[in-house]
């Protein structure tokens, strides 16, 4: 029995209350503003669930020694046996049978118990990776994505999506390498409107599905480190080597009179020729036919086992029942002709153990006659020709589904965080109590953003580490969380659909030959060629041509901003050169001048990370050289 609170991993169901609006409904020419989740705090449903959790790990590990301890224990009474029935000869060696058989017992038990202690310890590390990421010790301590990240993409790196302490590694509670790339695609790929407002109905119906989250994250995990994304549904899609209904026909023929003139010569005395003239035309055949059945016996068991591991996931989904669209469009995705993946690959799973079957002595002797092997190959591709190429639309329901549970979990995490107002018009990007989602709130400093038709260009200038990039950064990554569907982190967000393009991390390449300008002017056009696209381009440029002299950047700077406000695009720039700050002027009313502060108090620099309207008036650069010991 287990302790009391933890019974069956006893959770009990979150529930959750919408005021004025059923979950997926939306406000005209809004998403989700209605819902008003009354969802438990998170830090304390993950503090009570770690518990539960815990005292279950710790009840399967009382039994797991328990189970260890009466194995040895009837280990040694088998030995004890074995001594005095074989040495002394004082029972018969037929008492062997009972500690055997309890022995097989208590194994079978054993494994039940280990188990389930595995799956409650990944139950508490679910849990305690939730606390870490509410408490801030989540970086360098879950996946972080490095795969997907490329120098080439027109943000990417710029807004540390992926590493340690990217946004990907605080979000991604997907444990299936297809969940892992499909939300990485997501943050590095804008969705369409209809697109983010289906992913926002679905994020808020599994919200409050903490325990399905807590399944497919649990079941996930040996699935993450088995199934690959492409080698599996290649060998669905592939030619069958094996597709001849007349041929298999044939063999299941032969085998029935290879069988029938054996009974007629064991049991009816019958002329052994008839089993014989059956058993050489199996021969035959069977010799025609080996090279293909063995190519597809042999490419058979690694698909095969993925599936088995993929079928625990596939389960789980199908047992759900859900409302929103994109979730029920998902469960219709895994349905092979109105038939669940589940029911196909148990199938599979059968024609697989009669495969390995063939070790076994006795099929070892009937095997030839039947054609064992090669009426299982026929079976085998059979099945991969009718459903084979449903295994990649199950693996994209699966990477979907993944990317879904953790833009809940997110949600989840961060009930103070709105989803974005998208509008129809203009380019229009009016954020209040813009936040950076990577900065722990104790020290996240919000400032409000505005850009539109009218004012389309911020020019940031400010001291060092007063926080312009960070500003760029925080307007980059809540419109990439918008645009991925996801919940921002800001009182209020009010945006039309964008591109983002940043130019914030580039550096120069010693292996390319590339220096920093020119790898910064290459990102330029990249952003220029945005502009085409069928989304306005929001940019945002840190230290806009930073690498040339000063006469050069201010005509360079002035052409770049005032091609990209012509081309609709929205965003800002910073700059340490005020002399750059003059373009803002040249542009108005389309461009204007904020700035950070900072202040020297009692020799050491502070900043309050406030924007302000206007010009710079001052710099710290000076005084930062003094601090460190140059005399200046």
């Amino acid at each position: 029995m287990l302790p009391r609170g933890a019974a069956g991993y006893a959770r009990s169901k979150t529930k959750m209350v919408y005021k004025g609006a059923a979950s997926g409904a939306f406000r005209e020419g809004n998403d989700l503003s209605t819902a008003e989740p009354i969802l438990p705090d998170p830090k304390a449903e993950y503090t009570r669930r770690l518990e539960a959790r815990r005292t279950v790990a710790e009840h399967y590990h009382r039994l797991h020694i328990r189970y260890g301890n009466l194995r040895l224990i009837v280990a040694g009474a088998a030995g004890g046996i074995a001594w005095m029935a074989f040495d002394r000869d004082m029972f018969s060696a037929w008492w062997l049978l009972a500690p055997a058989a309890v022995f097989v017992v208590l194994a079978l038990g054993h494994d039940r118990i280990m188990k389930r202690r595995k799956r409650a310890s990944r139950a508490v590390g679910f849990y305690r990776r939730g606390l870490d990421r509410l408490e801030n010790r989540w970086a360098g301590k879950a996946e972080a994505g490095l795969r997907f990240r490329n120098e080439t993409h027109p943000y990417g790196l710029d807004l540390d999506l992926f590493g340690k302490g990217g946004l990907f590694e605080l979000m991604s509670v997907a444990r299936t390498r297809a969940g892992e790339e499909t939300l990485a695609h997501w943050l590095l790929h804008p969705a369409s409107l209809d697109e983010i407002r289906a992913r926002q109905a679905a994020i808020e119906e599994l919200r409050p599905r903490l325990d399905l989250r807590e399944d497919f994250a649990l079941l996930g995990e040996e699935l993450r480190h088995g199934v690959e994304s492409e080698p599996l549904p290649r060998w669905g899609e592939k030619p069958p080597l094996l597709h001849n209904p007349a041929a298999r026909l044939a063999t299941a023929l032969l085998a029935l009179a290879a069988l029938v003139t054996f009974v007629g010569w064991v049991g009816f005395s019958w002329s052994p020729k008839y089993f014989m003239v059956a058993a050489t035309i199996e021969a035959g055949v069977g010799l025609y036919f080996r090279r293909r059945v063995l190519r597809v016996v042999h490419a058979v068991e690694h698909p095969a086992h993925d599936l088995d591991l993929m079928a625990q996931v596939l389960v789980r989904l199908e047992q759900e029942e859900f409302s929103s669209p994109m979730l029920v469009k998902i469960q219709e995705q895994l349905k092979t002709s109105g038939e669940p993946p589940s029911r196909r690959i148990a199938r599979l799973d059968r024609l697989v153990e009669l495969l390995d079957s063939r070790e076994n002595v006795l099929v070892r002797l009937i095997g030839p006659p039947l054609m064992w092997t090669t009426q299982l190959a026929f079976a085998v591709e059979a099945w991969r020709r009718q459903t084979g190429p449903a295994v990649r639309q199950w693996l994209r329901a699966v990477g979907q589904a993944g990317a879904l549970f953790s833009l809940a979990n997110y949600a989840f995490e961060h009930p103070d965080d709105p989803y974005p107002e998208f509008v129809d018009g203009p380019p229009v990007l009016d954020g209040e109590g813009l936040g950076h989602p990577l900065l722990p709130p104790d020290r996240c400093v919000r400032n409000d953003v505005r850009l539109d038709s009218q004012l389309g260009l911020l020019l940031v200038s400010g001291s060092n580490m007063s926080g312009k990039s960070t500003l760029l950064r925080t307007v980059g990554t809540n419109v990439v969380l918008a645009m991925a569907g996801a919940p921002v982190c800001a009182r209020r967000l009010r945006m039309t659909p964008f591109a983002v393009g940043a130019c914030i991390r580039v550096t120069d390449s010693l292996q390319t030959g590339k220096s920093r300008f020119f790898s910064e002017i290459t990102r330029l056009r990249q952003l220029m060629d945005l502009t085409s696209g069928e989304l306005p381009l929001l940019f945002l440029l840190d230290e806009l041509l930073h690498g040339t002299n000063s006469h050069d950047r201010r005509i360079g700077a002035e052409a770049v901003l005032r091609s990209l406000l012509e081309r609709r695009a929205l965003g800002l720039a910073t700059t340490h050169d005020l002399a750059i700050t003059q373009v803002a002027e040249e542009l108005r009313p389309r461009g204007s001048n904020v700035h950070f502060e900072d202040r020297l108090e009692n020799g050491r620099i502070s900043f309050d990370y406030i924007l302000r309207p206007g010009v710079v008036q001052k710099s710290n650069a000076l005084e930062l050289m003094r601090s460190v010991g140059l005399e200046v």
